[in-house]
């Protein structure tokens, strides 16, 4: 398919499944992730450095998509739950049964600290005219999420580049 349907083309630049967290940031998710990476920053486990550095507790930065990833299952859902709906949109609607994650980027614009709710929704960026690689023939797509707090405030866009391909036919 070298045509894109127009569903995608319109798609792209615009903002698609805004979602506000159904749970607070939490000191405990973030506490799991600086353990398990040994972490000992005081700035995340010590509450006068972070008054002093950054005028109260917050979470690290590297923490931000937590707050997006839905739990995969909660109370009247109907369907397993999954983080960059885009993402599998691009898949289904072009017939790309895999996919690769090959590039993301995180830019901080605010610190989010505890109790914060954020809320995020997807825009597709772009997409490639059709491309083989090792992997086999797909295209490559680039989905910013961005981040907001309660107040409304940007606190980061996380960017990931996809590859969603089909397998090239093994030749027996």
């Amino acid at each position: 398919m070298t045509e894109l349907p127009s569903s995608i083309t319109d798609s792209i630049g615009k903002p698609q499944y805004p979602k506000t967290a159904n749970f607070p940031v939490e000191s405990s998710y973030s506490w799991n992730t600086l353990s398990a990476t040994e972490n000992a920053n005081p700035l995340y486990w010590d509450e006068a450095v972070a008054a002093e550095l950054t005028n109260g507790m917050t979470v690290p930065p590297s923490t931000l998509s937590l707050w997006m990833r839905p739990h995969r299952w909660e109370p009247g859902a109907t369907e397993e739950l999954v983080a960059l709906q885009v993402h599998f949109d691009l898949k289904s609607a072009l017939n790309l049964p895999e996919a690769i994650m090959s590039d993301n980027t995180l830019i901080l614009h605010e610190p989010v600290r505890p109790r914060d709710v954020i809320s995020h929704h997807q825009i597709l960026r772009s997409i490639s005219e059709p491309k083989t690689t090792k992997l086999g023939s797909g295209r490559f797509w680039v989905i910013d999420i961005e981040y907001h707090n309660q107040n409304g405030t940007l606190v980061g866009i996380e960017s990931y580049t996809g590859f969603g391909y089909r397998r090239a036919e093994v030749q027996a």
